[in-house]
C-alpha cells in the first residue's frame, strides 16, 4: 500500500493569523483540504493519515466529509516538534501497515503537489527504498564569516533543495524513529525525516520536484498560492 502521512500539527505563528495556517480559507476552502485533495485524487495513494493540531480533529473530519476526502482513515495528535509529530504518525500505523508499504510524508501547508512528483517519489521509493522531492539550487550560496561579510561560497552545482513529499518503506521508518528518539539523533531544531535519515547513516535518493510546491509560511506565500490558483497557462508555452 501507499499511505500518505500529512503533517498538520503546527500553530503557524509567522503567518500572524488567529487560526492555524493549515485551516486558513483560500477561495472558500481550507489550505489543508487543497493538500489532501492532491492525495485523494492520486490513483496510487490508498489511504491518508493526518497528524493534526490538538483540538482541531473534529474540524478536520468535518472538512474531510464536506469535501469528499474519503481516503482519510486516521487523525493523530501532533507533538511539540515536526519530528515528534511524524513519529506519532508512524507509531499510529504500527499494526496497520506491512513492512514493505510506502509511507509518503508531506507538509500539510504545501498544497500544490503535482501528480508526476508523487509518481516519481513512489517510483524511487520502490526502486531504492526511499525517494525525496528535490530541485537544483539556482541561487549562489555564501558561507557567513562574521555576520556582515564572507570569503567563501558553495558551488550551487553541488547542492539540491529537498522538501516534501518524501517516501520511505514503513519498516525503515519504524527503525529510524525508534533509534533516533532512543539515541537522540536528528530530532532537534529544524530536523525532519530526511535530515534524520542522513544522520543515521542512510543514503537518500532524489526524486522529481516542482517550483510550485511552495510552503505556506507567511502572508506573502498565501498571495503566491492564490496566484497559482487563478493563473492561466499560456497556450503557446511548451
Amino acid at each position: 500500500m501507499n499511505i500518505a502521512v500529512i503533517i498538520a500539527g503546527g500553530v503557524g505563528h509567522r503567518m500572524g493569523q488567529d487560526i492555524p495556517k493549515q485551516f486558513i480559507n483560500v477561495y472558500d476552502k481550507p489550505v489543508i483540504i487543497y493538500t489532501l485533495e492532491s492525495f485523494q485524487r492520486h490513483p496510487l495513494v490508498d489511504a491518508i493519515e493526518v497528524v493534526c493540531l490538538e483540538g482541531w480533529h473534529d474540524i478536520l473530519w468535518a472538512y474531510a466529509n464536506q469535501f469528499g476526502i474519503d481516503k482519510l482513515k486516521w487523525v493523530v495528535t501532533g507533538g511539540n516538534s515536526a519530528q515528534e509529530s511524524i513519529r506519532n504518525g508512524v507509531d499510529n500505523l504500527k499494526g496497520k501497515c506491512d513492512d514493505d508499504d510506502n509511507i509518503i510524508i508531506h507538509d500539510g501547508i504545501r498544497p500544490l503537489v503535482d501528480d508526476d512528483v508523487l509518481n516519481d517519489v513512489l517510483d524511487k521509493c520502490n526502486q531504492y527504498g526511499n525517494g525525496v522531492t528535490s530541485l537544483p539550487y539556482n541561487e549562489q550560496i555564501f558561507v557567513i564569516d562574521d555576520e556582515i561579510s564572507t570569503t567563501k561560497y558553495i558551488p550551487r552545482e553541488t547542492l539540491r533543495r529537498v522538501s516534501t513529499p518524501q517516501a520511505y518503506k514503513f519498516e525503515k521508518l519504524v527503525w529510524a524513529y525508534e533509534k533516533a528518539f532512543r539515541e537522540e539523533i536528528g530530532i532537534y531544531g529544524s530536523s525532519y525525516t530526511n535530515t534524520m535519515m542522513v544522520e543515521l547513516g542512510e543514503r537518500l535518493y532524489f526524486a522529481k520536484g516542482s517550483d510550485k510546491n511552495i510552503k505556506l509560511t507567511t502572508k506573502d506565500d498565501l498571495e503566491i498560492f492564490k496566484g497559482y490558483m487563478t493563473a492561466e497557462k499560456d497556450k503557446w508555452l511548451k
